[in-house]
């Protein structure tokens, strides 16, 4: 795959104004760019010039973004390339049909550039299968996984170990809806039996220390970070 700033990212969304948005922002870091407005003409590019990062909208006419992933991820050549869905859809199931799909992130209309160019380097910047990184920052949140530090605005918060892991999985992946059954075998392992009240009592504890808004509740789903 390609150094960061000369990496080669395809565009996918049947909106014009949103294609040439989110090309002048991504050429702006000296990205390579390419586009397509439906999922048959982003499958034919991508075989040809194996993008490492395809930017993916769900809601497509003739074959939408969750077909479009599912038949990318069928061919050999782009299993390394990275995808990363933009929908404008408010239902949080999306996403979770987006990840079963095969994609690696989550990015919601309308699209926040700064946000955009942030998930994109922190996925370019690890190898295809090297889910965890190691340091990174969500907002104003600082996290080191290594020294099991977390700061907020530059100040340290004392986590226990639990809610150290929750964090980390949670603001690791902004946006990203993280199911009850995921977050225990993340945080607690498929051996140890855990009920939903130990979840809820966590983020509750989490929320008093880095403050109520970054942790979304996704009623009936799970938990999501935000900032």
């Amino acid at each position: 795959m390609s150094e960061n700033n000369n990496a080669t990212i395809l565009l996918v969304d049947d909106e014009p104004d949103i294609l040439e948005f989110m090309k002048y922002n991504l050429k702006k870091e000296d990205y390579h760019v390419m586009t397509a407005a439906n999922g048959k003409d982003a499958i034919q590019l991508a075989k040809k010039h194996v993008p490492d990062l395809i930017l993916l909208d769900i809601m497509m006419p003739e074959m939408d973004g969750i077909e479009t992933c599912k038949l990318i991820r069928e061919i050999p050549a782009l299993k390394e390339t990275f995808i990363v869905f933009l929908t404008a859809r408010s239902e949080d199931y999306s996403q979770i049909a987006g990840f079963d799909a095969g994609a690696d992130d989550y990015v919601s209309k309308p699209i926040k550039p700064k946000l955009l160019l942030s998930r994109i380097k922190a996925l370019l910047r690890r190898k295809k299968g090297d889910t965890v990184e190691r340091r990174f920052t969500a907002g104003d949140i600082e996290i080191d996984r290594d020294q099991y530090v977390v700061l907020v605005k530059g100040v340290s918060m004392d986590l226990p170990r639990k809610e150290f892991e929750l964090l980390s999985l949670l603001a690791a992946k902004p946006g990203r809806v993280f199911t009850r059954d995921e977050i225990l075998r993340a945080v607690w392992g498929n051996d140890v039996f855990v009920g939903d009240r130990t979840i809820d009592v966590h983020i509750r504890k989490i929320r008093e220390k880095i403050g109520e808004d970054s942790i979304k509740t996704v009623k009936g789903i799970g938990y999501k970070f935000e900032f």
